[in-house]
């Protein structure tokens, strides 16, 4: 359907453009030892529009070069890589109210910004200025009431990749399915979704018992309103069979405000609070606690500066980040500054952060 759609178009009967970004990294870490990675990435799209049909395709190709040295920055080993993956790659029909999505895509959902508990199928960094994320293979379609409410289903097959909070892969070729069901408040909205999947425990990470081919249920709630302030929930209740009539239980549950005071261009503020749990019931196990705070504040209509500070209270570990970002039409730069522990331990899906303290210079060119 896709090359039919391409035909179309290069015969000038529909929509046609090409697109990308080019950016370039470079990042140096130094704490007891030296590490330092540049690199260089092209991610061209090719967008296609035939009247309710349309589709996008997308690569990203990376060259990097990375080098581990010791303390007087004397390089000991270095690396070169290139690697070209698909990045997205879906076709989409859309109505008044309805759009169905089938490819390579990006999924993601939910009410918090730092901390997601429904961050299932993305893995999307708040610090990264460009915002990339793998995608993965699915179908999907959404239904918009006349009252806002919406619905979605999905249904996913061949990603075997580990995504969102994912520490054990998926069978890569039985499907997972799922749907969220989102409801307008007066001052916000509410939603529940729902996920299933068969995963492929080759290793027994966090688990008491290796078992093949086990299910997993995955039910979130979350709401967010706005009262001055922003206000939201988001949380999670994950069950994993473990063969017989055992089970385990991993939860999680996010609280977060925002607000914009009025300091010169605007203060923006954000908090949320993370609270885990696993064990074999669901409300049983040791909980963990992570806090997270973003400030954000404007220099004009080009510049902007963000810090992210991220504590957790378990291991007493503290993740500091701030960066100055300008954006043109086109051009983006971003300069940072990273002060993290010198062995992350923060949970996975919080973007902890690189080890150490370092350095990371990004610059961005959209045509």
């Amino acid at each position: 359907m896709v090359t039919l759609l391409a035909c179309l178009l290069l015969a000038g009967a529909g929509r046609f453009d090409l697109s990308g970004q080019a950016s370039g990294m470079a990042v140096a870490c130094c704490d007891t030892t030296f590490a330092g990675q540049a690199g260089l990435r092209y991610i061209p799209t090719l967008s296609l529009g035939l009247g309710p049909l349309d589709a996008e395709l997308s690569a990203n190709g990376i060259g990097s070069w990375s080098a581990r040295g010791d303390s007087s920055f004397v390089i000991r080993h270095s690396t070169f890589d290139i690697a070209a993956k698909p990045y997205r790659a879906w076709l989409r029909y859309s109505a008044a109210r309805f759009e169905a999505r089938a490819g390579l895509q990006k999924l993601a959902f939910g009410s918090a910004t730092l901390l997601r508990p429904l961050q299932w199928f993305d893995r999307i960094d708040p610090r990264d200025p460009l915002g990339l994320t793998d995608g993965v293979y699915a179908a999907l379609a959404r239904y918009w009431f006349q009252n806002n409410a919406n619905l979605w289903a999905w249904g996913l097959i061949g990603n075997s990749v580990p995504k969102g909070w994912e520490k054990v892969a998926t069978n890569r070729w039985r499907p997972e399915f799922g749907g969220r069901a989102q409801l307008p408040l007066s001052r916000g909205e509410i939603a529940l979704t729902f996920h299933h999947r068969w995963y492929d425990l080759r290793y027994s990470g966090n688990l008491p018992v290796i078992v093949p081919n086990q299910s997993e249920d995955r039910l979130g709630l979350d709401a967010k309103m706005d009262v001055g302030p922003g206000l939201w929930f988001e949380g999670t209740a994950t069950r994993q069979t473990l063969g017989g009539d055992s089970a385990f239980w991993t939860r999680m549950a996010c609280i977060g405000v925002d607000y914009t005071f009025r300091l010169g261009s605007g203060l923006y503020l954000c908090v949320e609070h993370l609270g885990l749990g696993s064990g074999e019931g669901p409300f049983l196990g040791q909980t963990g606690q992570v806090t997270s705070v973003l400030v954000s504040y404007p220099l004009g209509l080009l510049d902007n500066l963000r810090a992210i500070v991220l504590v957790d209270w378990q291991t007493k570990d503290v993740y500091r980040y701030a960066g100055w970002q300008r954006t043109y039409d086109r051009w983006l730069f971003n300069v940072a500054a990273f002060w993290n522990p010198e062995q992350p331990a923060g949970p996975a899906g919080t973007g902890a952060g690189a080890a150490g303290k370092g350095i990371q210079v990004t610059a961005a060119f959209n045509h």
